[in-house]
C-alpha cells in the first residue's frame, strides 16, 4: 500500500510538474504574442507617423513652389500687359511720326512748288527794260515810298541772312501799300567781260525777285528789272569798298495811290 501511494504520489507530483509545464509555456506563448502585437502597433504606428510627417514635408515643399509658380503667372501677365501696352504706344508713336512726315512733305512739296512758281515768275513774268519810264505809263504820278538795297560777294548771287532779314523788313510792309510796282536794279563790279556781268546780274535781280515773290506772295507783275548789268554803276570801280557796293539789287518800291500815315513802306539801309 505505501508502495501504491508512492507511486500515486509520484504521479501527482508529474500531473503538477506538467501542468505547470504546460502553464509556463502558454504564459511564455502569451508573452510572446504580446511582443508581436506591441511589435506590429509600434510599426504601424511608426508608419502612421512616418506617414503624416510625409504629408507635411511634401506640404511644406510644394506650397512655396504653388505660390512661387503663381507668382511668376502673375508677373508673366503684368509683362505681356505691359509689352502690349507698349507696343500699342509704339504703334502710335509710328502712326503719328508717318502722319507727321507726310504733312512735312507736304508742306516741303508746297513750299518746293510756291519756289518754283516764283523762280518761274523771276524768269519769264517779270517786266524788263532798260529804264521804268518805257514801260509804265504816266510813270510821273508814281512816287517812292521805300527802298531797299542788297548787296552780294564776289562772283556770288546766293542772298545772305542779312540780305534776307532786310528784304523782310520790306517785305511785311507790302501789306498796307495800295498800288505799287517794285523797281529791281541789279548791278555788278567791273571785273569781268560784259557779258557775262550781265547774266551775273540777272542771277542775283532773280534771287531778290524770288526771295520776295516766295515769301511774300508778291505777284509777277509786280516786278520789274531795270538797267542790268555793270553799266549801271553807284561807287567807283577803283577802289575795294566801291566795287562792292557795285555788287548789289537794289528794290524801290513805288506807288500812285495817295499815301496816308503808316502806309508808306520805310527805307531800309
Amino acid at each position: 500500500m505505501r508502495h501504491f501511494g508512492s507511486i500515486r504520489a509520484t504521479y501527482v507530483q508529474m500531473g503538477k510538474k506538467q501542468q505547470l509545464r504546460g502553464h509556463s509555456l502558454h504564459m511564455n506563448r502569451f508573452a510572446r504574442t504580446s511582443q508581436h502585437t506591441a511589435i506590429l502597433l509600434g510599426a504601424v504606428s511608426l508608419l502612421f507617423t512616418a506617414g503624416c510627417s510625409t504629408k507635411n514635408y511634401v506640404r511644406s515643399q510644394t506650397t512655396p513652389l504653388v505660390t512661387k509658380t503663381n507668382e511668376l503667372d502673375d508677373a508673366t501677365a503684368a509683362n505681356n500687359r505691359a509689352i502690349q501696352s507698349t507696343n500699342d504706344r509704339a504703334q502710335a508713336g509710328i502712326q503719328q511720326a508717318q502722319q507727321s512726315a507726310n504733312t512735312a512733305t507736304q508742306n516741303a512739296t508746297a513750299a518746293n512748288q510756291a519756289a518754283n512758281q516764283a523762280q518761274g515768275s523771276a524768269k519769264d513774268a517779270v517786266n524788263r527794260a532798260d529804264s521804268l519810264a518805257s514801260v509804265v505809263a504816266n510813270l510821273d504820278n508814281y512816287k517812292q515810298v521805300g527802298t531797299v538795297s542788297v548787296t552780294f560777294a564776289f562772283d556770288k548771287s546766293v542772298l545772305t541772312k542779312s540780305d534776307q532779314a532786310q528784304l523782310d523788313t520790306l517785305g511785311t510792309q507790302l501789306g498796307s501799300t495800295k498800288s505799287y510796282i517794285l523797281e529791281v536794279t541789279g548791278g555788278t563790279d567791273s571785273v569781268g567781260n560784259a557779258d557775262y556781268n550781265y547774266q551775273l546780274s540777272q542771277r542775283r535781280a532773280e534771287a531778290v525777285v524770288q526771295y520776295l515773290a516766295a515769301k511774300f506772295n508778291v505777284p509777277a507783275h509786280k516786278f520789274y528789272l531795270i538797267g542790268i548789268g555793270k553799266d549801271q554803276e553807284v561807287a567807283t570801280n577803283k577802289t575795294a569798298a566801291g566795287r562792292a557796293q557795285n555788287r548789289r539789287v537794289e528794290v524801290q518800291v513805288l506807288s500812285n495811290a495817295a499815301q496816308t500815315s503808316g502806309t508808306a513802306v520805310s527805307e531800309v539801309r
